[in-house]
């Protein structure tokens, strides 16, 4: 019997609003999909229909969210962790082994028996099952993002998905932050400071 490996990736730790995303995906060793890479390397139209195809054909996928409120009482790197935990515990079969995209790993404990894992520097762009959890986190964030939008128009999150671009800058300075704003990050912290 084969090894069942997880590729863990995550979307939005740099973000100045919003949640970060992580996604588990086990593909099928039987059923590659075609086309699966980083998910930066991507349009937007071709994430959404590989995510479509990773979500019909992997093996397993979770996803994990870490709130801006877990953000901010966390640190980012500790919340980018707890939504990986929370990926790996959503996926419907058990990994043997998980490899997490980036130089440091999650805690392992409670996650199951024997999961082995192992970091791997720009993971993404080397393994097939993190370039598919790259997907998955990163249409699923967007998405969140979008129907933010929908809530908080000032803000144009559709447009910047709540990154710290010039247009996003200035939106918080003009309006102040809105309950999606990360309130530990230092641009936050500043347009705070303004509004008092």
């Amino acid at each position: 019997m084969s090894l069942l490996v997880a590729g863990i990736d995550e979307a939005g730790r740099g973000p100045l609003a919003g949640p970060v995303v992580a996604a588990a995906v086990i593909l099928h060793p039987g059923r590659p999909i075609a086309g699966v890479a980083d998910s930066k390397a991507l349009s937007p139209a071709n994430r959404e229909l590989l995510s479509r195809a990773i979500r019909r054909d992997a093996l397993g996928f979770g996803l994990g969210w870490a709130d801006p409120a877990e953000i901010d009482v966390l640190n980012i790197l500790q919340a980018t962790f707890l939504a990986m935990r929370r990926a790996v515990l959503a996926l419907s079969v058990a990994p043997d082994l998980m490899l997490v995209d980036g130089n440091r790993l999650p805690s392992l404990s409670g996650l199951g028996n024997a999961i082995a894992a192992r970091a791997i520097v720009r993971g993404d762009v080397t393994e097939a099952a993190i370039s598919a959890a790259s997907i998955l986190a990163k249409t699923a964030r967007d998405g969140y993002m979008n129907h933010m939008d929908t809530i908080y128009p000032e803000y144009d999150f559709a447009r910047h998905k709540g990154y710290p671009t010039p247009a996003h800058r200035r939106l918080l300075a003009v309006h102040g932050p809105c309950p999606i704003h990360r309130r530990s990050f230092a641009l936050v912290q500043f347009a705070l400071r303004s509004a008092s």
